[in-house]
């Protein structure tokens, strides 16, 4: 019985130490982020597409990891956009040893066995106007990914019995549609996210040439601008894990020439020395602290070993003055590596201040009431314009500043406010921080932002407002008024150079609110 339990014991740790390695692989939000930014609570009853595999892709040697053939989920468009493609690549991690990949082999991430056979169209995907008002009638594609190497490796390892052909499946694919249809296209767009948003740019301009000319080819990478950048015990886990990724699947054969012409082929798998390069306009949709990217890749556990960013790389809200700060210093890190890319009038960019992972599939990111914007727009509408030459888009939030959490006593916090201009409704509650000053030379940057939280039994609202350093508001024992019409940020900016001693940040709101924050 003792030797049972010591096994039992054993079995129990290996398990831990897989799903703690599957959690660095897979690009899927985390279980709090999850709780955080849960599944759309706008689409209760999501588009079912069903999988279709790709039974011509055998006898070109493009299989999964296990040897079983890839596949797609298909909804035809119709009416004007039935001459228009979507192809949207999916995400999910890597496996850069034979051990991770046979265990990858045993999921649907490496098996079209274990495939959903339905999945939900949202998002990008979605069939609904008012959810996706310019791709919502396109054909519209989600090509699963079962290679574990961003659709690019061409390798096998016989005794492993591993298969690694994701270019094969690429390639497989593509011929399968232009068959169905999508040689005859008007306009297509390659799109994908996270792992599948790496893919985008890796085959962005290979999907440009299946076309002529006179059709409108462009790509979206979404969460695909992966750092080559130091984690928190100053080693490089992304460039360790991207060695053996591109080592072991035989992926240094499939990166562009102009690329591995002067940089080795790991280097040339990140998308920040590939991006100045690609020849057909790119969009790349990214938040400027990638959740995903934060808790795999700059402070994984493997990298802090006494659990110093544990409680930061999982709720943002609980980050140290100096985590911030090095948080910030990816922000800027990512924005000096699109400094060359975004020179170009043909590319779009949309780099939004939010603790997320893959924006574009979720209808609550992409197009909703309460989506990230910036500038007053919204994802989908920024992808629009672009797409369609509607407006050039080079839109970069700005960094987010954690000022401090605000819980109110009992003598801050009601004062009402009759006759607000900004809406109909003429009784506002009004809640008012402790005193605290924001100093110009706090900041780096001319522009920052301040996440405001108003809270009650029922809703809780964060907006992200937007403030200019410009001249001090004196006239008012509370500077400046944050006016939360319905909950939603309305005004553009805020002028403020600093609030003096004993002033207060207040937050008006139309519900009477249990407490406020700033973040």
């Amino acid at each position: 019985m003792k030797l049972f339990g010591v096994w039992v014991v054993l079995a129990f740790a290996f398990a831990q130490l897989v799903t703690a390695f599957l959690d660095f692989n897979e690009t899927e939000l985390s279980f709090l982020e999850s709780l955080e930014y849960g599944a759309s609570k706008i689409n209760y009853n999501p588009l079912m597409v069903g999988l279709t595999l790709i039974h011509t892709a055998g006898a070109k040697g493009a299989v999964c990891l296990d040897g079983t053939l890839p596949g797609y989920h298909w909804h035809r468009g119709y009416g004007s956009g039935a001459n228009s493609w979507l192809i949207q690549l999916e995400g999910g991690g890597w496996c850069n040893s034979i051990r991770t990949c046979v265990y990858r082999k045993k999921t649907r991430r490496g098996s079209s066995t274990y495939m959903e056979k339905q999945i939900p169209f949202t998002g990008i995907l979605s069939e609904k106007a008012e959810e996706n008002p310019d791709f919502f009638n396109w054909n519209r594609i989600k090509l699963r990914y079962c290679d574990g190497a961003s659709f690019t490796g061409d390798s096998e390892n016989k005794a492993a019995q591993l298969q690694f052909r994701g270019q094969r499946i690429w390639l497989a694919a593509m011929e399968d549609l232009m068959s169905k249809g999508m040689r005859y296209a008007n306009q297509a767009l390659l799109s994908g996210c996270s792992a599948g948003g790496l893919a985008a740019i890796l085959h962005c301009d290979e999907f440009r040439n299946l076309f002529p000319r006179t059709t409108r080819v462009k790509c979206l990478a979404d969460a695909g601008l992966f750092l080559d950048t130091v984690d928190v015990s100053g080693g490089r886990t992304l460039r360790s894990m991207y060695s053996g990724v591109v080592g072991l699947q035989g992926v240094q054969h499939n990166l562009p020439r102009i690329c591995t012409n002067h940089l080795d082929p790991t280097s040339c798998f990140f998308p920040q020395n590939l991006i100045s390069n690609i020849q057909t306009p790119l969009f790349i949709l990214n938040a400027a602290y990638d959740s995903w990217q934060i808790q795999s890749s700059i402070a994984p556990p493997s990298a802090d070993p006494h659990g110093y960013w544990h409680d930061c790389r999982l709720n943002h809200a609980k980050c140290s003055p100096s985590q911030i700060r090095f948080l910030q210093g990816f922000r800027t890190q990512m924005l000096n590596a699109i400094k060359g890319f975004a020179m170009s009038r043909r590319n779009g960019l949309f780099i939004n201040s939010c603790f997320a992972h893959c924006q574009s599939e979720r209808q609550d990111t992409w197009f909703a009431d309460d989506s990230p914007e910036i500038r007053n727009k919204p994802i989908a509408i920024a992808v629009g314009d672009w797409y369609f030459d509607r407006a050039g888009v080079k839109s970069i939030d700005c960094p987010l500043i954690y000022l401090r959490h605000v819980s109110l006593p009992e003598s801050h916090k009601w004062r009402g406010v009759i006759g607000d201009p900004h809406s109909q409704i003429t009784t506002i509650i009004a809640t008012c921080a402790p005193p605290f000053q924001v100093n110009a030379a706090t900041f780096e940057s001319p522009d920052f932002c301040v996440r405001v939280q108003c809270i009650n039994g029922k809703r809780q609202h964060w907006h992200l407002h937007r403030y200019t350093l410009g001249h001090t508001l004196a006239s008012s024992r509370c500077l400046p008024q944050v006016w939360l019409p319905g909950g939603v940020l309305d005004l553009s900016y805020t002028h403020l150079l600093w609030l003096p001693p004993r002033h207060h940040l207040c937050c008006l709101c139309h519900h009477q609110i249990d407490r406020w924050s700033l973040k």
